[in-house]
């Protein structure tokens, strides 16, 4: 060692502390990739990627020769440092090496390093993929011995090293990804996917129209008044009943009433023999599972019934669809007539307004896990029906009722808290 010039000595301490910043990079930038992005690349054949990517599938045969190629390089930077320092000043100058080694290697080689593959992973990682795996393949031997000595102790305390991580995501892992994409994903489309994820915890109950609001034909009524239904109606499918609503004989599409209207006389086994047979729906169907029935039976419109069979509702597919992409009908129109903001900054709402829409209409927290409308919320919170104008809080949200006709309250004024 006496031999070799000074000049060569520094050199090879220069490019050992360079190395063991390399690995030092490596390891962070490896670690840091993110997963899903790494798979999208490679389905784009991105060549980094791709060899990332196999590294990956074995981690601990990745971290085994990072961290033996950058303890083999620190070790014999820190011998490297010791021989220099005795060459300039004794005996005395190995203190001093070690002290200086050290801050060298931290801050160069790990801190450095380390912080720029963490901000910049892809940057590191992919050309550096292109060293590892034939470094791997050279010094396969050697990482094998060390990593099975390693999975051996971790063996006795009880871990699982054979365990692979097949990086799923959860639901509510998925929301956040979604919400943390920001500017990549437009605001629209983010609602939009977090109302797919949210599909399942609402159920037809919740979203379809209440049987009090059904508009139908009644084939006991004359057909004059049949006739005059048919033509001022606004929606596309309508039940056929008779008598009540319990008695539901089909569902007519408008489409093929014009069959029988463009006759000078029809009866009402024309209409029957137009409809369609009913379609029935538990009202505790998660709307996700409902999607696809309607899909799986080729419907578009189904009866809500309750445990006893009695119809509550009816639930359409494109109730469905607005839960995922709003409100695009003249529904939107109609619900906003229930809610009547006031001066003062509170709002008049009738009592047959759906909580859910009230929520979605002034982005409120009223909740829903019990009545559907503010009527079944009020009656539910009192335990009674009130026969007078009544203040009282729900959830910090100050309701007074206004008008109660026959046992239900018509509207109520309703006060958010205020936001601090």
């Amino acid at each position: 060692m006496d031999d070799i010039p000074l000049s060569l000595l520094f050199t090879v301490l220069l490019i050992l502390i360079l190395l063991s910043g390399f690995f030092s990079s490596s390891e962070t930038s490896m670690m840091a990739l993110n997963r899903y992005r790494l798979k999208h690349l490679v389905r784009h054949k991105h060549r980094g990627a791709i060899q990332a990517s196999r590294l990956l599938k074995r981690p601990d045969r990745l971290i085994g020769l990072i961290l033996i190629g950058n303890n083999f390089v620190n070790i014999a930077a820190s011998a490297l440092a010791t021989v220099i320092a005795i060459r300039l000043w004794g005996n005395a100058g190995i203190a001093a090496a070690t002290a200086m080694l050290t801050l060298v290697i931290l801050i160069f080689a790990e801190v450095t390093p380390k912080t720029l593959a963490a901000l910049h992973p892809e940057r590191i990682a992919f050309p550096a993929a292109y060293i590892l795996r034939p470094l791997l393949w050279l010094c396969f031997p050697l990482v094998w011995l060390v990593n099975f000595i390693a999975n051996q102790m971790l063996r006795l305390f009880g871990v699982q090293v054979d365990a692979t991580d097949t990086d799923n995501i959860t639901r509510e892992e998925l929301r956040t990804v979604v919400n943390e994409a920001g500017a990549f994903i437009p605001q629209r489309h983010q609602s939009m996917l977090l109302s797919i994820l949210d599909l399942e915890k609402v159920t037809v109950e919740d979203i379809m129209v209440p049987r009090n609001e059904i508009y139908g034909i009644n084939l006991s009524d004359d057909m004059e008044t049949i006739l005059r239904q048919i033509h001022n109606s606004q929606h596309t499918w309508l039940p056929i009943f008779k008598e009540n609503i319990n008695n539901i004989l089909g569902f007519l599409h408008l489409r093929k009433a014009i069959y029988f209207l463009s006759r000078k006389e029809f009866t009402r086994a024309d209409i029957m023999q137009a409809a369609q047979e009913p379609y029935f729906i538990p009202e505790s169907t998660p709307l996700n599972t409902q999607l696809m029935n309607f899909q799986q039976q080729k419907r578009r419109i189904g009866l809500v019934v309750d445990e006893y069979g009695d119809i509550q509702g009816i639930a359409t597919l494109e109730d469905i669809l607005e839960e995922i992409v709003g409100e695009f009908t003249t529904d939107a129109a109609a619900n906003s007539k229930d809610i009547h903001p006031q001066e003062d900054g509170s709002y008049i709402i009738d009592g047959s307004a759906s909580i859910r829409d009230i929520n979605k209409a002034l982005d409120w927290d009223l909740p829903t896990t019990g009545p559907k409308t503010l009527n079944g919320l009020i009656v539910e919170s009192l335990e009674s029906i009130p026969s007078a104008s009544i203040a009282f809080k729900i959830n910090e949200y100050y309701i007074e009722t206004l008008q109660t006709k026959d046992n239900i309250v018509k509207t109520a004024r309703v006060c958010a808290p205020e936001k601090p």
